[in-house]
């Protein structure tokens, strides 16, 4: 179920907003989706982060944006270089406006809309810098 969630089309334009988003910055974007939650989404979702090894990024900037389809969950996870530099409440600011698009049946529009704020916050606190930086994690969707 979750594979088929998005288009071919669809999972591009995800992919393609992990790269535009990259391209501003050092930190690093992934999104996994299952079709259900093992446990409370927010365990599940530090699971899923360590098994994608999104902390292994040199600056700690890595995020990290889990659905889980079927159980109609879904959280952001940020490392802790990232986490020490926004505003307290901005992965929830985040989510709420992701969670407005999901209600809608727009999943593309609001992963997108999020990777848009992710990447913006990431580029303002981790500049890129084309002397050092480099794709530490794939920009490919994973599939639990």
């Amino acid at each position: 179920m979750a594979e088929k969630l998005f288009s071919p089309e669809e999972k591009q334009k995800l992919v393609a907003a992990i790269q535009a988003a990259e391209l501003l910055t050092s930190g690093e974007i992934q999104i996994h989706i299952e079709s259900h939650c093992k446990g409370e989404v927010l365990d599940r979702a530090a699971e899923v982060f360590e098994t994608l090894k999104i902390y292994q990024t040199k600056d700690r900037n890595g995020v990290l944006f889990y659905l889980a389809i079927e159980d109609h969950k879904f959280a952001i996870l940020g490392d802790a270089g990232i986490n020490a530099v926004v505003a307290p409440d901005f992965w929830e600011k985040c989510k709420n406006i992701m969670a407005g698009h999901f209600r809608e049946g727009r999943f593309t529009q609001g992963l997108m809309e999020g990777i848009q704020q992710a990447g913006e916050q990431l580029s303002t606190h981790f500049p890129y810098d084309s002397a050092t930086d480099k794709n530490e994690l794939s920009d490919d969707i994973s599939f639990g």
